[in-house]
């Protein structure tokens, strides 16, 4: 009986640097990450440990990916989510067994769709900032 390929914790620093890269050197995301980033081996280490903990349970990471991403909510567009899964789809695929690719592919698609959504949150908050309840797309009186 043949085991499902899995993912090796030492295949996550070099996946990450490939992926970021590419990112690095994408005209819309390159800008954002370069200004977001100011140190970028420390990054990359947080970033593993970041996808030890979601992929293998390690329980490395000890972060707020949503805080982080609120703190650039002005300049992030859902068009950037789907440009960083198109590179992180292409990259998991180049140097990961497919259904390892596949299921990180997954993983990050959740994950996007969790930030996207706290992005929205928080735009409806800035929008609504004396903290009236917002309700199927209108403010409700709070009384």
């Amino acid at each position: 009986m043949n085991a499902a390929p899995m993912l090796d914790e030492a295949a996550l620093p070099a996946l990450l640097a490939r992926f970021y890269e590419k990112v690095r050197r994408d005209g819309d995301l390159g800008p954002l990450f370069d200004d977001a980033i100011h140190d970028w081996p420390g990054h990359l280490e947080r970033l593993g440990e970041f996808w030890s903990s979601v992929m293998l349970a390690s329980g490395r990471y000890k972060g707020n990916p949503v805080a982080v991403h609120l703190t650039h909510a002005p300049r992030i567009t859902p068009e950037m989510f789907e440009r960083w899964l198109g590179l992180w789809a292409e990259t998991t695929s180049e140097m990961l067994p497919g259904a390892v690719a596949a299921a990180m592919q997954a993983r990050a698609r959740r994950i996007a769709e969790t930030l996207q959504d706290a992005l929205r949150a928080h735009a409806a908050r800035q929008a609504h900032p004396l903290g009236e309840p917002v309700r199927f797309g209108r403010i409700v009186s709070a009384h």
